[in-house]
């Protein structure tokens, strides 16, 4: 089974200055590309594009975390992961969850799962020194 995995384009608002931000949605994105390779996040700036390529390149994990939700399920299923972290002044992550609001795929492993993919990701460090709060959607959904 071929399953696709869509991420939402995010924006980093005051991205060009140094003030707090909040990565949120923005507009659905294409259909997904081929697994992005894992990048250094210490040779990235920190900016919305930056935190979209690194969160895609483990998308091969999150897909896994949705493949083993659906092998256990033997079913199809679809729907929507709303989850949030906060990127730390040295670019790890802290607060990792899955939101309720916003989340249709209401199963505690796959949560479990996608939260623990996102918490060891490596960001790069904010040049303000300061926590960025980070609200991003997963899209998962079965192909045949």
């Amino acid at each position: 089974m071929l399953l696709i995995l869509t991420l939402l384009t995010l924006t980093l608002p005051g991205a060009s200055d140094a003030g707090s931000s909040a990565v949120t949605p923005d507009m659905p994105a294409a259909p997904p590309s081929p697994p992005v390779r894992a990048v250094d996040a210490s040779q990235l700036p920190f900016t919305s594009d930056s935190i979209k390529q690194v969160v895609r390149s483990h998308q091969p994990e999150i897909q896994d975390c949705y493949e083993k939700m659906l092998a256990a399920r033997q079913q199809k299923l679809q729907g929507r992961l709303m989850t949030h972290f906060v990127i730390t002044p040295t670019g790890t992550v802290s607060d990792a969850k899955v939101e309720k609001h916003g989340t249709t795929l209401k199963d505690k492993d796959l949560q479990a799962c996608v939260v623990g993919v996102l918490a060891k990701l490596r960001f790069p460090k904010p040049p303000d020194g300061k926590d960025h709060p980070v609200d991003y959607p997963f899209n998962l959904q079965a192909v045949d």
